[in-house]
C-alpha cells in the first residue's frame, strides 16, 4: 500500500500548450532508478526540452531533466538520459502510426506522483504556426478582459 495517496504535481510543461495543438493525452508510467525517484520527491524536474519517441515498439522519454540526487553515490543517474515509458501495446501502435503520418509529435505535458508512483502525461500534438500562437494569445486576452469587465459591472451593480 503506497504511503502517498492522490496526485502531487512535480513538473509541468506550460510551453507545450503554447507551442502545440493538443489532440489526445495519455497517462504513462516511467521506468526510473531509485536515485531518480528520490530526486523527484524533492520536487526538482523539468520537461521543457523533453520529447517522446517510439523505437522498436517501445516508447521513450528523452531529454527530460531530472537532476542528480544530492545524497547519491557513484551509482547516481545521468540527468538527461532516456527513460522508458510504460504504455499498452495498442496505445504505442496508435501513437507510432499517427507520428509516422507526418506533422504530429508526442510531447510530455506533466510529471506527477499518483498514489506514490511516478506518472507522465503525454500528448499527441501538432506544432502551431506563429499566427496560431498570436491568435491564441489574443483570445486569452479577450476573455480575460471580458471577465474583468463583468466582475467590475457586478461590483458596481450591487
Amino acid at each position: 500500500m503506497p504511503k502517498d495517496t492522490g496526485e502531487k504535481l512535480i513538473a509541468s510543461n506550460k510551453k507545450a500548450r503554447h507551442d502545440y495543438l493538443i489532440f489526445d493525452t495519455y497517462e504513462a508510467g516511467l521506468v526510473l532508478t531509485g536515485s531518480e525517484v528520490k530526486s523527484l520527491r524533492m520536487g526538482r524536474a523539468s520537461l521543457v526540452d523533453g520529447y517522446v519517441f517510439i523505437e522498436r515498439g517501445e516508447a521513450w522519454l528523452d531529454a527530460a531533466y531530472i537532476p542528480e540526487y544530492l545524497n547519491g553515490s557513484w551509482t547516481n543517474h545521468s540527468p538527461r538520459r532516456k527513460r522508458k515509458l510504460l504504455l499498452h501495446r495498442k496505445q504505442i501502435d496508435k501513437l507510432h502510426e499517427k507520428t509516422r503520418e507526418g506533422g504530429m509529435t508526442i510531447v510530455p505535458l506533466r510529471l506527477y506522483f499518483l498514489d506514490g508512483r511516478v506518472k507522465v502525461e503525454i500528448a499527441l500534438a501538432k506544432g502551431k504556426k506563429e499566427y496560431d500562437k498570436r491568435q491564441t494569445l489574443r483570445e486569452k486576452q479577450d476573455t480575460r478582459e471580458a471577465e474583468r469587465a463583468m466582475r467590475q459591472r457586478n461590483r458596481t451593480g450591487e
